[in-house]
């Protein structure tokens, strides 16, 4: 996309977006299958999961090895291992906290749009001490599909009053961008886990390193910070 930015709102993806989360996920999934004895493509098939939600990537492990699969064992190890990973908190992703006051400064309108469960959400949000920073926050609870169907954005928008066409959407995953883009927001990623594709790349108005370039691009773009306060 070329020229000025029509933006009203800002969707953002949560893990591995503002909250440094897929690590932990990634880690304590590749530990929990390397345990019980599927360490030869586990790394592999956790990549292909990044930016899925739970019940997809459940499908993906039984897919993968069968009916057999330990899935509920595999499910305590993993859960155990995150909880293990979290004692100590749960980090930002860099940049987090100065996005957040820039459009709290602007009186921006912004929805957390995550593939998690309510639940998670819940509990990721408040574990990094941001959790009163969103009045809006949709959830796989929210709706049938989850990314990269574009339900989770169209219902975002929706809940805000306004098209998906004058939202921007920050992603770190593939599978996000899918989601925002088939929804028609305006797409940013920075990646977290994986690179971008080809495929998603061409989907993205802007591929950027980090949510200070996030920053600053919507200023260079958009009169979105530009709104003086209330």
């Amino acid at each position: 996309m070329t020229g000025k930015w029509n933006v009203s709102a800002v969707l953002l993806d949560m893990d591995g977006t503002l909250l440094d989360t897929e690590k932990v996920y990634f880690n304590s999934l590749v530990a929990a299958l390397s345990a019980s004895g599927y360490a030869d493509d586990a790394i592999a098939l956790c990549h292909a999961m990044v930016g899925l939600p739970g019940p997809a990537c459940e499908a993906m492990l039984l897919d993968r090895y069968g009916n057999n699969f330990p899935l509920a064992e595999i499910n305590r190890a993993f859960l155990a291992n995150r909880d293990k990973f979290m004692e100590a908190g749960l980090p930002l992703k860099p940049g987090t906290l100065e996005l957040l006051d820039g459009f709290a400064a602007a009186n921006c309108p912004m929805a957390i749009v995550t593939s998690s469960s309510r639940r998670s959400a819940e509990r990721n949000l408040s574990l990094a001490g941001i959790r009163s920073r969103f009045n809006t926050i949709l959830t796989l609870d929210d709706v049938a599909h989850g990314k990269p169907s574009p339900d989770l954005y169209l219902l975002a928008a929706s809940r805000l009053g306004l098209a998906p066409q004058v939202c921007v959407a920050v992603e770190d995953s593939n599978h996000g961008v899918t989601a925002s883009h088939a929804a028609g927001a305006i797409t940013i990623m920075v990646p977290d886990m994986a690179p971008p594709t080809d495929e998603a790349r061409a989907k993205c108005a802007a591929v950027l390193p980090d949510l200070n370039a996030v920053l600053q691009t919507l200023r260079e773009r958009s009169s979105l910070l530009h709104r003086p306060g209330k």
